[in-house]
C-alpha cells in the first residue's frame, strides 16, 4: 500500500514524541515512583528530544515517499530507529550516573521510555496508515494511473487494482505497445507508447504499470524513455520466472507483486552527506586555492583576447538549465561559425594555457561554485547542452535518465572515459553514467574523487 507523505509523517512524529515525553515525565516526576534530588524542567528536554527524534527518523527513512509491504514493515523499522536512538540517549544521558541504585533506576527509567516512545510513535503511525486506508477505499487520495499494455495480463492487472483501492490507484487507461482499440470495464485504451508523454502530463499521471508480455519485453526501453521527463513512479508486473529464480526483487500487498523501476536507492542520510560532502570540499578548494586561481585568471587574460570565465548554459536536474561556469581554455567565439560540436583531441581552438589546464583540469574549478549554488554535485553526470540532450536523448534510449540526478564535475564516465569525440563515445558514457545513478553511493562517490585526483595528478586529463 502506498504510504502517506512524508509531511503527514513528520506532523504525526511530532505529536507523538511529545506525548512520549510527557508520559514520561508524569512517570519520572508526578508518580511519586523514582527518587529524585529536584525536579528536571519540562519544556527544554521535550523540544531538545523531539528535534533529536525528528533527525533519527529522518536518517532512517522514514520520511520518504515510498511503498512497504504492510504497516508491519513500517513498524520494524521504527522499533530499530527507536532502538538505536534509545541506546545513543542511555549512553549519552544516564552513563554518568553513580552507585548500583541509580544504574538499576537508570535502566528502569531507559526501559520505560523506550516502550513510551515506541508505542505512542507506532501507535499513532498505524492510526494514520489506517486512517489514510479508509480514504483511499472510499476513493479519497486515489493516483492518476496508466497500465501499459492490452494483454489478458494488463486486464488482469486492472481487475486487482479495481479489487484493492488501498493500493492507490486509479486507472484512467491503457496504453498498448500497438495500435490496439478497446476498454476493459469502462476504462479505454488511450494510445501507444509514442503518445505517453502528452498524456502523463495533460492527465497529471503520478503512477504508471507496466504489464508487458515476455514477447514485448524488447519495448521496455521505450516505455521508460518516453517516461523518463515526467515525475512518474514507474512499476512492473515481473514474470515468475523472474520472481522464482531471484532475479528481481518485489514488494506485495494483497500477493500483489510489483517491481519499481529505477527507485532512488540513496538514503536520506546519505543525500544529506552527499550535499555536505560538495559544499565543505568546495569552499576548502575554492578558499585555499584562491591565490593559484588568481595567477590561472591572470595567464588566461595575458595569452589571449576574452573573458576569463566562459558561461555556458547547461541542463540539469530535472531538465532544469542552469549557467555552468568554466576558465576559458579555447579562443574567444569558439563555436561562432561552426555551432555546437564536441571537442577534439588536439582541437585548434585551444589557447596555449588552455591546453594546461585542460590537462591538469584546472578548467573545470570555477563549476565549484555551481556546486555550492546547488546546481551540481562533484560527483555525477557530466551537464550537457540542450542541443546535445535534444539529439541524444532520440538517438540513445535512457540517455534521458541521466537527468534525474544532479550533474558532477567529474563522475564514473569521466575517468573511465574520454571527452565525447563521437556519437559512439557517448553510448559507451552512458553506460557508465546508469551504472553510477543504479549504485550510487558515498563510498562510490569517495572513489571517484580519488580516481580523479589520481587523473590530474598523473597528467592524463583529455
Amino acid at each position: 500500500m502506498k504510504r502517506p507523505s512524508g509531511k503527514s509523517s513528520l506532523v504525526v512524529d511530532f505529536v507523538t514524541i511529545n506525548l512520549a515525553w510527557a508520559l514520561y515525565y508524569w512517570f519520572r516526576v508526578r508518580s511519586g515512583w523514582f527518587s529524585m534530588a529536584m525536579e528536571p524542567q519540562f519544556w527544554f528536554p521535550m523540544l531538545s528530544l523531539c528535534g533529536y527524534w525528528l533527525l533519527v527518523y529522518f536518517f532512517s527513512g522514514l520520511y520518504r515517499s515510498w511503498y512497504t509491504l504492510s504497516r508491519f514493515d513500517e513498524f520494524v523499522v521504527v522499533m530499530k530507529a527507536t532502538t538505536l536512538g534509545v541506546l545513543v540517549l542511555f549512553f549519552a544521558i544516564f552513563i554518568d550516573d553513580r552507585g548500583a541504585g541509580s544504574r538499576v533506576q537508570s535502566r528502569l527509567l531507559i526501559a520505560i521510555y523506550w516502550v513510551l516512545v515506541l508505542g505512542c510513535i507506532g501507535g499513532g503511525r498505524l492510526l494514520r496508515h489506517t486512517l489514510h486506508r479508509r480514504m483511499l477505499e472510499a476513493g479519497m487520495g486515489l493516483h492518476p494511473s496508466l497500465i501499459v499494455g492490452w494483454t489478458d495480463k494488463a486486464r488482469e492487472l486492472h481487475g486487482l487494482v479495481q479489487q484493492y483501492p488501498a493500493l492507490g490507484y486509479k486507472v484512467v487507461g491503457f496504453v498498448s505497445i500497438g495500435n490496439e482499440k478497446g476498454a476493459h470495464q469502462g476504462v479505454p485504451v488511450v494510445g501507444s507508447v509514442a503518445d505517453l508523454p502528452s498524456f502523463v502530463e495533460g492527465h497529471e499521471i503520478k503512477d504508471v504499470l507496466i504489464a508487458l508480455d515476455s514477447s514485448e519485453h524488447a519495448r521496455l526501453l521505450d516505455v521508460i524513455a518516453a517516461c523518463n521527463s515526467h515525475n512518474v513512479s514507474l512499476k512492473i508486473v515481473p514474470d515468475l520466472y523472474d520472481i522464482i529464480s531471484g532475479q528481481a526483487r518485489t514488494n506485495q500487498i494483497y500477493g500483489f507483486p510489483l517491481i519499481e523501476i529505477m527507485p532512488d536507492i540513496l538514503q536520506p542520510w546519505e543525500r544529506v552527506a552527499k550535499r555536505g560532502l560538495d559544499i565543505a570540499f568546495s569552499s576548502v578548494v575554492l578558499f585555499f586555492g584562491l591565490p593559484l586561481w588568481l595567477l590561472v585568471a591572470l595567464g588566461i587574460k595575458l595569452d589571449s583576447k576574452g573573458p576569463v570565465f566562459y558561461v555556458q548554459e547547461r541542463i540539469g536536474k530535472d531538465g532544469r538549465p542552469f549557467k555552468m561556469i568554466k576558465f576559458r581554455s579555447m579562443t574567444q567565439d569558439a563555436e561562432k561559425h561552426s555551432g555546437p560540436v564536441w571537442a577534439e583531441k588536439e582541437d585548434p581552438r585551444t589557447t596555449r594555457v588552455g591546453k594546461y589546464l585542460r590537462r591538469l583540469r584546472f578548467d573545470e574549478i570555477p563549476q565549484l561554485i555551481n556546486v555550492l549554488d546547488g546546481d551540481m554535485s562533484l560527483v555525477g553526470p557530466r551537464p550537457e547542452r540542450a542541443y546535445f540532450v535534444e539529439q541524444f536523448s532520440k538517438e540513445i534510449p535512457l540517455y534521458a535518465r541521466r537527468l534525474k540526478v544532479r550533474p558532477g564535475v567529474t563522475g564514473w564516465a569521466q575517468v573511465k572515459h574520454k571527452y565525447d569525440e563521437s556519437i559512439e563515445d557517448v553510448r559507451k558514457k552512458i553506460e557508465y553514467d546508469l551504472f553510477y545513478i543504479e549504485n550510487m553511493s558515498l563510498r562510490m562517490d569517495f572513489k571517484i574523487l580519488l580516481n580523479t585526483i589520481a587523473v590530474v595528478l598523473l597528467g592524463k586529463g583529455h
